[in-house]
């Protein structure tokens, strides 16, 4: 695809939007146009792009409207949203028409609807990888300790565990230990599974994170970075797994320094015969 000259970023919460940002300039984009959102988007995020427009929440036409206007014909999703700020989503006329239509609501079948709203006005959602390629994770040891053979393990288990559990639309991330299943990733979101599941296995638990099977790259696109780390640091965990080549890591560098003076082991999982 050739580089566009514009490039709209609809920007959650983390460091995930900052990274696509720098990937976007390093790739050649001119002008970064963001969609932000309160109590989400950091707002340091305004110093690296040229326009930035604030809303709520469930303002869909707020956003289109924005996206329109904006004169960019290409965006990504970048960053994720509070599970608390989805549940007290307070849409308007243009999200309830488009929520009304929908025979289920997940995050494929809600972000398909965005995705094609924004179509209607021009823009084309590209995949949430785009210009992150460097951030992929890759197959095996990533930064940290090697994992032991038990480790290794539940690393396979929780890979097969995920996968299914996330072709159910139930979560992307489990917590296991010594074959068992200690939390499956709902609504709360990983932080909060990966705590529960830690208060469960007390210490020596692993997770795993991987992408849905079929899955749509433009949206909900697996993630790990810093926070995770010191969440699972928090939680007891002795090994993060991730889903090679579909796992983005971002703040790599930061990334690898914790993962040594913590001790936890990120191992880039792929399937096993």
């Amino acid at each position: 695809m050739e580089t566009p000259h514009t490039l709209a970023i609809v920007a959650g919460s983390g460091a995930y939007p900052h990274a696509m940002a720098r990937g976007a300039r390093k790739a050649g984009v001119q002008r970064l146009v963001v969609a932000a959102f309160e109590n989400e988007t950091d707002p340091e995020l305004a110093s690296g792009v040229d326009t930035i427009a604030w809303m709520r929440v469930g303002q869909l036409g707020k956003m289109l409207s924005f996206l329109k206007e904006s004169g960019a014909r290409h965006a990504v999703m970048s960053g994720q949203i509070a599970p608390k700020n989805l549940f007290d989503l307070r849409p308007d006329m243009k999200a309830l028409l488009l929520l009304a239509k929908l025979k289920e609501r997940n995050a494929e079948s809600i972000f398909g609807a965005i995705a094609e709203a924004m179509a209607g006005v021009g823009v084309t959602l590209l995949p949430a990888t785009t210009f992150m390629e460097e951030c992929l994770a890759p197959a095996g040891l990533v930064a940290g300790p090697s994992p032991g053979r038990k480790e290794q393990a539940d690393l396979e288990f929780g890979f097969r565990i995920a996968k299914e559990s996330s072709r159910l639309d139930i979560g992307q991330t489990v917590v296991v230990k010594n074959g068992t299943v200690l939390a499956v990733e709902a609504f709360e979101g990983t932080n909060a599974a990966i705590l529960r599941g830690g208060s469960l296995g007390k210490k020596g638990a692993v997770m795993v994170k991987v992408s849905k099977p079929g899955q749509d790259l433009r949206f909900d696109v697996p993630v790990i970075g810093p926070l995770t780390l010191e969440t699972a640091s928090q939680a007891g965990l002795s090994a993060i797994g991730v889903e090679a080549g579909q796992t983005l890591l971002l703040e790599r560098e930061r990334l690898s320094t914790l993962a040594g003076s913590l001790k936890i082991s990120i191992v880039g999982v792929t399937a096993t015969p």
